[in-house]
């Protein structure tokens, strides 16, 4: 009985509909996990990203409810408490009852969380510049304004 002959051409396949490379969402990923890396390096005191995040907006907007704080810094119900449970731990942060809503209860910095964010915003501020550096002040621009478009 005969071998079977087998071609030993290789076919290259056709390229496919969806290549991973070229997708939106796993760009953005390697972007995000290149800046976590810049953060985590960077910002010079013991903050995950959403402790940040919490400590800045509360220092932009003065005393705010736990519930507009997660929307204001774009955190679940969960997450949010969660931070700010951490946070209050470490004395950063306070709640007191709100004074037009006694239901309610208002999340603001302490002193020490105040000099904290005071502390952290050059670093945070160089962290946002490193993230960017490989584009010129043309291309940042430009950037940031596509990225606000999306949210």
């Amino acid at each position: 009985m005969g071998r079977a002959v087998t071609s030993k051409r290789s076919v290259k396949p056709a390229k496919p509909s969806y290549v991973l490379d070229e997708q939106i969402g796993f760009i953005l990923r390697q972007v995000s996990q290149r800046h976590a890396a810049i953060f985590a390096r960077d910002i010079g005191i013991d903050l995950t990203p959403t402790q940040w995040a919490a400590l800045a907006k509360l220092q932009e907007t003065g005393p705010c409810s736990q519930n507009l704080l997660g929307r204001l810094t774009a955190m679940d119900v969960a997450t949010i408490k969660g931070v700010i449970d951490r946070l209050t731990a470490r004395g950063l942060t306070e709640t007191s009852p709100d004074p037009v809503d006694g239901r309610r209860l208002l999340v603001s910095l302490t002193r020490a969380g105040q000099q904290l964010a005071e502390k952290a915003a050059p670093n945070a501020l160089a962290i946002s510049r490193e993230t960017l550096a490989p584009l010129d002040a043309r291309e940042r621009e430009a950037l940031v304004e596509l990225l606000n478009k999306l949210r």
